[in-house]
């Protein structure tokens, strides 16, 4: 009998079902990429020894997933709609200004003009050194400002050498010929004694006579060439002191009576207030240190630059929409964010070119921007890229967003950082157009930086915030492959 009881006490047992453990009553996988949480149904035990779930996929059935879904945040999704039209707006409505505003800073490549080089001469006189060196580039930069050309390049190069180009100049010959002499006036009484030099000159300025209407030009002294004058007229009266420049003589009039006030005109040898003009302009910039020796000129005609610009602004236009094309098939939602960065990081470089007065465009600027386009647009593959991996993980959107930036920005800052590096090595070693070209790209290595650290992930957060668009496909994710990387055992 006792045997009996025994017996049915262990049926009951046998028959009596087993309490599934905390862990397998209930599981909750939050799905990332849709902002939604999915419980899942207890499942059916497997053996200790492990195997694929019983539909033989390894992944969690659809018909299994219950989603609880939440409202749009209209605040938010206000918010993104208002920033998106701004932008775009902004985009079209300056486009025309922008391209107007740049045509007056294209450099000599795009808008035609002239390049020369010229080498200091040492004489025992004026021998070469580091301060005549810069003198002479300052002599130069005023005699070019004096004919109007906007943005020059003046540079020494190699330490005994000038570099200058003038772009947009209309008269290439007679801008080289204006800059590269000496300009070294000289007041000579009649036995060759020179008493009086244009480095006593405070201004020179052409003019017409009143009375005949001839060109002149008219001369001032400072203080010590005003007295220096007055001797030498009081003590040549009735006797001609003639003025050169550069050898050359211009008019040597008879002194009449003491000149005490500084003035003086030079007359009788101009044709035209042009030729007026040119002497005064050189006088007035002063005379260079030392002599120079023009080694080497380059003229680039209007219709070659106009041509290099458009074939330019066509590869750059090109480029950029097949990086618009990419990005949004690739990415989807992020991918607009990305191209709604370029766009804003265009701005910003038209806005600096536009704003610094002596930046110049040409061509290897614009190979310059077109490459920290490409810096830009892989700053934000990297995010997408981790944030895709985030995902697959499990993770909710935000949490993705978080950690794919925290992620990819130690990349992002490491390929900058190298760029950087390069940049300032071609600035210091490079000179001309390979400056330009560094200095283009280091501009643009930082505002990427700036749209991509600040601008996307701001862009972003505000689009997780309104609940706009959860489901994964929509952030280059397929709902199969987050539900396959679900669905696989933790190792």
């Amino acid at each position: 009998m006792a045997g009996k009881k025994q017996q049915q006490r262990k049926n009951s047992k046998k028959e009596q079902p087993q309490k599934a453990s905390p862990e397998i009553q209930q599981q909750t996988v939050t799905t990332a990429s849709t902002g939604s949480q999915q419980e899942l149904s207890p499942p059916p035990a497997r053996p200790a020894s492990g195997g694929a779930r019983p539909d033989g996929s390894g992944a969690v059935p659809p018909s299994r997933l219950r989603t609880r879904k939440t409202g749009i945040n209209w605040a938010d999704a206000g918010i993104l709609g208002l920033i998106f039209l701004a932008i775009i707006a902004v985009a079209i409505f300056t486009a025309k200004p922008i391209a107007a505003g740049l045509q007056k800073h294209l450099g000599l490549d795009l808008q035609g003009g002239v390049h020369v080089v010229y080498q200091a001469v040492p004489t025992p006189e004026a021998p070469v050194t580091r301060d005549s060196m810069n003198s002479l580039r300052d002599n130069i930069d005023k005699r070019v400002n004096a004919l109007g050309v906007s943005e020059p390049v003046i540079q020494i190069v190699n330490g005994n050498r000038v570099l200058v180009e003038l772009a947009g100049v209309k008269d290439p010959e007679e801008a080289v010929n204006q800059i590269g002499r000496t300009a070294h006036m000289e007041f000579k009484t009649e036995d060759g004694k020179v008493v009086l030099t244009g480095k006593d000159l405070t201004d020179a300025k052409a003019e017409l006579n009143p009375q005949n209407n001839q060109p002149e030009v008219a001369l001032k002294f400072n203080t010590a060439g005003a007295k220096v004058f007055a001797d030498v007229t009081a003590a040549n009266i009735g006797k001609k002191i003639a003025i050169y420049l550069d050898d050359q003589l211009l008019t040597d009039p008879k002194v009449e009576t003491v000149i005490p006030d500084g003035n003086a005109v030079i007359w009788g040898s101009y044709k035209t207030l042009q030729d007026a003009q040119e002497d005064a302009l050189l006088l007035k910039a002063g005379a260079l240190p030392v002599q120079v020796q023009l080694i080497e000129k380059r003229t680039v005609g209007p219709v070659l630059g106009q041509e290099s610009l458009d074939r330019s602004l066509k590869a750059g236009m090109i480029g950029l929409g097949l990086i618009f094309i990419f990005m949004l098939f690739y990415y989807r939602v992020p991918g607009i964010v990305a191209d709604l960065s370029l766009i804003v990081y265009t701005l910003i470089m038209a806005g600096i070119y536009l704003a610094v007065p002596h930046l110049t465009l040409t061509l290897p600027g614009i190979a310059a921007f077109i490459i920290s386009v490409g810096m830009a647009v892989d700053a934000n593959i990297l995010i997408y890229e981790r944030l895709k991996e985030e995902l697959r993980l499990g993770k909710t959107l935000r949490s993705s967003f978080d950690a794919g930036f925290r992620h990819a920005l130690r990349t992002i800052l490491d390929c900058n950082v190298n760029t950087l590096i390069g940049a300032a090595v071609l600035y210091y070693f490079g000179s001309g157009a390979i400056r330009g070209f560094a200095v283009t790209l280091a501009i643009g290595v930082f505002m990427s930086l700036f749209t991509a650290v600040t601008f996307t992930r701001f862009i972003l957060h505000m689009l997780v915030s309104s609940r706009l668009v959860l489901d994964p496909k929509w952030y280059g994710l397929s709902k199969t492959k987050l539900n396959t990387a679900l669905a696989k055992p933790a190792v």
